[in-house]
């Protein structure tokens, strides 16, 4: 999964105003502060967005793609007409959005200038509000809302808040480490005690069957740029960006009966799937006798509803 070819070509084009050593080393001070779960750090603004764009925003966007697909599959024939995007950077999970709903109103949501003004150049038709959500009383209504690796950088985020605004749905989407599976699992038993009915991945309501020290989490694959290679020192064209997020439907929703929580195992004549169900946590076991369910079961996907 990859940005849109303009949005990759714009990136591009102003990550080359920033010698490329300055942008190594901000780039390296990004990640180092996305996997220890801290704020962003404090670089000059063109540097902080070049490497912004070029490290996080593919990976961003890929999370989120992979989550809307899910929800709008589920949300069947309904309709999204505008979306909420809080904390939203440079845009990447309105863009995400707009592959989904292609004819959804944006309104963009964050405290850097630097970055809602670099979303122009690929959403020019979005609503931009340089504000935090925390200092924000009252949220405009959107026909969804989406959190994409923002709750976690608020020390006591709006959940209610944001959910109120969301005529049809809410998605939160965090790293997929334990303290991101944490910020989401939090998350996940506010909203459903403000009324809020779950739609994707859980296959239920009730508690979450997850024991610490284990954490949910799923992945999409991200084709990197050559100038992404170069700056990690990377050989593989792509990286798998591991997420954890949950979806909540304003109306009652069908979630997957089951979800697979993990990479499929292959066996001979046989595949295991690790999977969340109503019961708890189970590991499905499909031998070669099974024929439709092995022949689904050798498609099958990490994240995907179960067999």
């Amino acid at each position: 999964m990859q940005l849109p070819r303009q949005v990759r070509e714009a990136i591009d084009r102003q990550a080359e105003a920033v010698p490329f050593g300055v942008l190594q080393r901000a780039a390296s001070a990004l990640s180092d502060a996305y996997r220890a779960g801290e704020p962003p750090p404090r670089l000059e603004a063109a540097q902080r967005t070049a490497a912004y764009l070029v490290t996080r925003m593919p990976a961003t966007f890929a999370a989120a793609r992979a989550v809307l697909e899910e929800v709008r599959r589920l949300l069947g024939g309904r309709e999204i007409s505008s979306v909420l995007d809080v904390g939203a950077g440079a845009g990447a999970a309105s863009l995400a959005a707009l592959e989904e709903y292609p004819r959804a109103a944006l309104t963009l949501m964050d405290r850097d200038g630097a970055l809602l003004e670099a979303s122009r150049q690929w959403l020019p038709q979005a609503r931009r509000l340089q504000e935090t959500v925390e200092r924000t009383p009252n949220l405009e209504v959107h026909d969804l809302v989406i959190l994409a690796y923002s709750a976690g950088e608020m020390t006591d985020p709006p959940l209610v808040r944001a959910w109120r605004a969301a005529r049809v749905a809410l998605i939160l989407i965090e790293p997929g480490t334990p303290r991101g599976f944490a910020v989401v699992r939090a998350a996940r038993s506010e909203l459903l005690a403000a009324g809020a009915r779950m739609l994707a991945p859980c296959p239920a309501e009730g508690s979450c069957p997850v024991i610490d020290p284990g954490w949910c989490h799923f992945a999409a694959r991200v084709e990197r740029s050559s100038l992404h290679r170069r700056i990690k020192g990377a050989s593989l064209g792509y990286e798998d960006e591991k997420f954890s997020y949950v979806a909540m439907a304003r109306e009652p929703a069908e979630p997957a009966a089951s979800r697979i929580v993990g990479r499929p195992r292959r066996h001979p004549g046989l595949i295991e799937l690790p999977t969340c169900t109503p019961g708890g946590l189970a590991t499905v076991r499909i031998s070669k006798r099974e024929r439709d369910r092995f022949r689904a079961a050798r498609q099958a996907e990490w994240g995907a509803p179960g067999i």
